[in-house]
């Protein structure tokens, strides 16, 4: 049987071929096992693959073994993880291009994986204000007091701040970074990066030995956009790289958090557009523990596979489905559920009343809708 994650490797190799494409290759022919077989003819019909990248791939295929590629491979790279595997975290599967290589160094949680416990993010600004380092820690800290996993990128700054409260309180971290899982950046946080490998995980989508560069870590954010259910940005100017983690999370369907702050305050005023665009305003942390409360929980069938997704109710219309499929466990806003749907604004209004009149879907503030 050949096994699949060596061809997620393989794929991934090309140049040209990214987490999006790789997905329409796996919803073309099942398997990334199965497309690396097919006749160029019939990849030319997947979306994405014109003449140049068929050449590429010719070319790949020619002179690349993929089982030869992932035991050499796993030489200096043991500890990584492609969506082929059971313990690729849940949620990363529901973005437009998870990364098809994930790397992790520390110890993982399963329930951390599956969605069973939340994981939410804290970005910011790497020049934060004390008022913005304060409050970090004390969101950050509160939050792992009540059983939640914070995520960040090991930045200075805001992001420093919230993996230290989060294991003052007790709790895990989780470091996306934008070099490999090996490379300490910046030097200064050697001793967290060290402290997290013992207390929590690691990830990157990048190899072993990959040193910074500029165009990693915008490219990180959606990881940690797509890994948690939330994603709070603490303190950010108007051009700051967390203002894109908060746009992709809100592309995702994750709710979004801005701690508010004065006008005044030049590394906050990308927070307050946030806020003015529809973001929740972090009034404090009850506040914020009642708000996430209201994110609901995955379904933890552990009979159900990582690809799988609940059947809708008999005896639905296909709109009713189509939208019904299209909220599947996670809370959406309506512009996302028209997308997904592919329907008329009109049209996925009406199915949404109807679905929420059969006890099927209910709506949440900000004209956000989950499964009842």
């Amino acid at each position: 049987m050949k096994e699949e994650r060596a061809y997620w490797l393989a794929w991934s190799q090309i140049t040209g071929v990214g987490g999006l494409l790789l997905k329409r290759l796996q919803q073309h022919f099942g398997t990334l096992a199965e497309a690396w077989d097919a006749p160029i003819s019939v990849l030319g019909e997947v979306e994405g693959f014109g003449g140049k990248l068929l050449v590429k791939v010719t070319e790949a295929r020619s002179r690349s073994n993929p089982t030869e590629l992932l035991a050499k491979h796993l030489q200096q790279n043991p500890n990584f993880w492609t969506p082929a595997d059971p313990d690729y975290p849940r949620l990363l599967l529901e973005i437009p291009s998870p990364p098809p290589l994930l790397y992790y160094s520390g110890k993982f949680d399963p329930q951390e994986n599956l969605g069973i416990k939340p994981l939410v993010g804290i970005v910011g600004t790497r020049q934060p204000t004390e008022h913005g380092k304060r409050w970090t820690k004390k969101i950050s800290t509160t939050l792992a007091k009540h059983g939640f996993t914070v995520v960040s990128g090991m930045a200075a700054g805001i992001d420093t701040s919230a993996h230290i409260g989060c294991m003052q309180g007790g709790s895990r971290t989780i470091a996306v970074l934008g070099t490999g899982v090996d490379v300490v950046y910046p030097p200064s946080n050697r001793k967290l990066y060290e402290e997290i490998q013992q207390q929590g995980l690691i990830l990157s989508e990048y190899p072993v030995g990959t040193r910074p560069d500029r165009g990693n870590f915008p490219a990180r954010n959606r990881i940690v956009a797509g890994l948690c259910r939330a994603v709070l940005v603490m303190e950010a100017p108007q051009r700051s790289g967390a203002l894109i983690t908060a746009r992709l999370a809100s592309e995702f369907g994750r709710d979004v958090f801005a701690l508010p702050s004065s006008p005044d305050n030049i590394q906050a005023q990308g927070c307050l557009q946030l806020i003015n665009r529809g973001a929740y305003s972090i009034e404090g942390e009850e506040y914020l523990l009642e708000m996430l409360g209201t994110i609901p929980e995955l379904d933890q069938d552990v009979q159900m596979s990582l690809f799988d997704q609940p059947s809708p109710p008999v005896n639905l219309s296909p709109e009713l489905e189509k939208v019904y499929s299209a909220i599947a466990s996670e809370t959406l806003p309506f512009d996302l559920i028209i997308e997904k749907a592919g329907m008329e604004a009109g049209a996925v209004s009406a199915a949404l009343l109807q679905l929420e009149l059969a006890g099927l879907v209910s709506q949440l503030p900000g004209m956000r809708y989950q499964r009842a």
